[in-house]
């Protein structure tokens, strides 16, 4: 009989009355709890219980999880009845109403001390708090913003007297977290989704109305990264439906999307002039800034992002646009509170955050009046930009204007210091083995970055000068004499197959025919190899430092945080770490996409370094947009690439005089090896655990490496007859075997 009781209580079960999708989410809000912490305590996905509170579309638990659900929100229902209605006893059944007596307190009968105070007049009743007594946890701080008449006065607050940290950390102005993903509900009320589970009541009518709103009540933004920065202006991000409430478009216009803005006549940006609003001069695109001039300190500034126009790449963001406000808002917020705020795309933000960590200038000391003045904020690029060398200009700039048209410029004048696309046919033993293995560094040019002594001023021009592997600069040298043949690896001599390695002095890794220019890591390693070097000429910054350390420190602790949150941690052996790397995007979707993000934050910020001209009706000879930066750094750039290719050449070598091994093919930061396993393991001489030093070492840290993918040795014959090209690069194509011209660089 018991089993037949058993499963009569699983059918009940299987049918909990359960309050409506709206009334789930005030419930949970109303304690204070996130939407990962009732997934964890119901051991669901967070994304499970983000579709039992939506209201548009409300997915059901089913299962013993309904059970558990049920059981929860009577709990949550007891301590928060709806304010709405009288409060009535709580049958069987969930009514999400409590009968008052539930909220006293066991030993006087008196009403316990309500959770949240009101601010203003507008505020709703405030909820009972639990009783002493009851089996739950104490509310965690919660806030909701109520409607007011007026967008001018305070909207009412409900806040829990146990303050607890701020969603924007310990800064009072904002305490709501950097940014709101606004979006409007099925009752058309406006709605800031916030960082950390907060919902606000907006009650802007307009966009002028929402941006005042933004500055004046919303407690948004970012405080400054380093004592002479700036804080973050807040960041909004519109959803679909809060642009059709503000009178943009859904989506741009072919012509709009090509000019990448709104036209100046647009009703919109009318009401921001009227307003007294500006826009910056990329307009009202895809991520906007409006703002009205700097009175003293007080800067009046939001960043807008919309995605619906595409302002949250695929490539870097994946599905980001599509994602639930509330979704959304947790993918940007952990973005930005470990990265920075978005500023534009990751290539943009990646390069803003060079700049934070290292403002152009700083509040000098008090002078004989005691007023402070602007001065330059040493180990910064200043505030103003420098010319390149010409070895290190890009074709079309205007410090090489007097060069003949059409004229093509060689190694021996043009400066070429370019990521790995290396490859080579398998020999004959390669050949009877089973698998092409490919291993990726992680965080490659990051790692590249770190402890990378840069130049921060002008060039000087030397002739013939000696080689100080310490002075940042580009080199005119000849370096064909360097046998790969015969190298020092460490302080020894040791016999290698050079035919079968790349050259570390081209990105194509084929041997130089004479002199060219270098930056200093290729130089250097020339030098490490055992081989002198004798310069020509050089251009040489005598200024120089460490710019990019701490913006390999805060990418990194980006990165390192995020993947431990998704179960990859530093510390893990070989093997547990290659189980750990195998799903981990399934295990959270949403920050999985911040990882992606991040990623994409290092290359695009250092591909800004040089960036080209965007249109702009540029002709060759003619200064564009981008050389105005302090920040355009063609020089850095050239030395963080030159540094990665460099360390990876290094473990490559190591690796070859160490087993005899060496690389099919090179795209990156991903390199191929034969083996007849399919694991790194197979291949990498790990031995009681320890990897090779100086060689590739398998973890998650920068500069370690993760399994990119394996394939057949078939599989790669057959790739290379059927395109009949013995050199094709499979490195491009071994992370899934899939042929294609598509390289994302991962």
């Amino acid at each position: 009989m018991s089993e037949l009781f058993d499963a009569v209580d699983a059918l009940v079960a299987s049918r909990s009355p359960l309050p409506p999708a709206e009334e789930r989410k005030r419930l949970r809000v109303a304690h204070g709890l996130t939407l990962d912490e009732v997934a964890g305590a119901l051991q669901v996905r967070r994304a499970t219980v983000s579709g039992w509170e939506s209201v548009k579309k409300p997915t059901e638990p089913r299962g013993p999880e309904r059970e558990a659900y049920a059981r929860l929100l009577r709990k949550l229902a007891e301590l928060y009845p709806t304010p709405e209605e009288p409060a009535a006893p709580v049958p069987a059944t969930f009514t999400g109403a409590s009968d008052p007596a539930e909220a006293r307190t066991p030993s006087t009968g008196q009403a316990s001390e309500a959770v949240a105070t009101p601010e203003t007049e507008n505020t709703q009743p405030s909820a009972p708090a639990p009783a002493a007594a009851a089996p739950v946890a104490a509310p965690r701080p919660a806030r909701i913003t109520r409607p007011t008449s007026s967008t001018s006065r305070r909207p009412g607050v409900k806040k829990a007297a146990s303050a607890g940290t701020p969603a924007g950390g310990t800064d009072p102005r904002f305490e709501n977290g950097p940014l709101a993903v606004v979006d409007v509900d099925d009752d058309r009320q406006v709605l800031a989704y916030c960082s950390g589970g907060l919902v606000l009541d907006v009650p802007a009518k307009s966009l002028p109305a929402l941006i005042d709103w933004t500055l004046r009540e919303a407690k948004l933004g970012q405080p400054k990264l380093v004592g002479p920065g700036k804080d973050a202006d807040p960041l909004i991000v519109l959803t679909e439906a809060a642009l059709e409430r503000y009178g943009l478009p859904v989506t741009l216009t072919e012509e709009e999307r090509l000019a990448g803005r709104l036209p100046e006549g647009h009703k919109v940006i009318k009401q921001l002039a009227r307003a007294e609003w500006k826009l910056t001069k990329r307009g009202f695109g895809p991520w906007a800034r409006i703002y009205r001039p700097a009175t003293g300190s007080e800067r009046a500034c939001v960043q807008l992002c919309i995605p619906s126009w595409h302002a949250l790449d695929i490539r870097h963001w994946g599905h980001a646009a599509q994602l639930p406000p509330a979704e959304l808002a947790r993918v940007l917020g952990v973005y930005a509170s470990r990265v920075m705020t978005p500023r534009g795309s990751t290539a943009v933000t990646g390069l803003e955050l060079m700049t934070a960590l290292h403002p152009a200038t700083r509040a000098s000391e008090p002078d004989a009046d005691g007023k402070r003045h602007s001065e330059h904020n040493p180990g910064s690029l200043g505030k103003d930009p420098v010319d390149p060398a010409p070895c290190e200009a890009p074709d079309g700039h205007p410090v090489l204007k007097d060069l003949p048209r059409f004229h093509m410029r060689g190694p021996g004048e043009k400066l070429f210091e370019e990521a790995y696309d290396w490859a080579r046919p398998m020999t004959d033993a390669e050949c009877t083995l089973r698998h092409l293995v490919g291993i990726d560094v992680n965080m490659a040019f990051a790692a590249g970055a770190n402890g990378l002594n840069v130049g921060l001023g002008e060039a000087t021009h030397v002739k013939a000068p000696a080689f100080d592997p310490k002075l940042p600069g580009s080199w005119l040298v000849d370096l064909s004499h360097v046998d790969l043949s015969r190298v020092k690896v460490g302080k020894e001599w040791v016999e290698l197959d050079g035919s079968l390695l790349p050259s570390p002095f081209t990105p194509k890794g084929e041997r130089p025919e004479g002199p060219a220019w270098y930056a200093t890591p290729t130089v250097a390693y020339a030098q490490e190899l055992g081989y002198e070097v004798r310069p020509i000429e050089a251009w040489v910054r005598y200024e120089n430092g460490r710019y990019l350390d701490g913006w390999y420190n805060r990418l990194r602790d980006a990165y390192l945080a995020t993947m431990a949150d998704l179960g990859v941690d530093a510390d893990l052996n070989p093997a547990d770490f290659l189980a750990a790397m195998e799903d981990y995007k399934r295990r959270d979707p949403e920050l999985a996409i911040v990882v992606s993000a991040i990623k994409a934050t290092v290359k695009g910020g250092l591909g800004k370094l040089r960036e080209r001209p965007r249109g702009e009706g540029w002709r060759p000879g003619e200064p564009w947009r981008a050389l105005s930066r302090p920040t355009w750094r063609p020089d850095i750039r050239a030395a963080v690439i030159s540094r990665t290719r460099i360390n990876l050449h290094r473990k490559i070598v190591k690796h070859a005089a160490f087993t005899g091994q060496y690389p099919i093919a090179i795209l990156s930061d991903c390199v191929v090896y034969a083996a007849n396993g399919e694991s790194p393991l197979d291949f990498l001489p790990y031995r009681d655990g320890k990897p090779l030093p100086g060689g590739f070492k398998l973890g998650i840290n920068p500069g370690l490496v993760k399994h990119e993918g394996t394939q057949t040795v078939l599989w790669g014959e057959e790739v290379r007859d059927r395109f009949d090209a013995p050199e094709l690069n499979l490195a491009r194509y071994i992370k899934d075997g899939t042929v294609t011209d598509v390289d994302n660089g991962e």
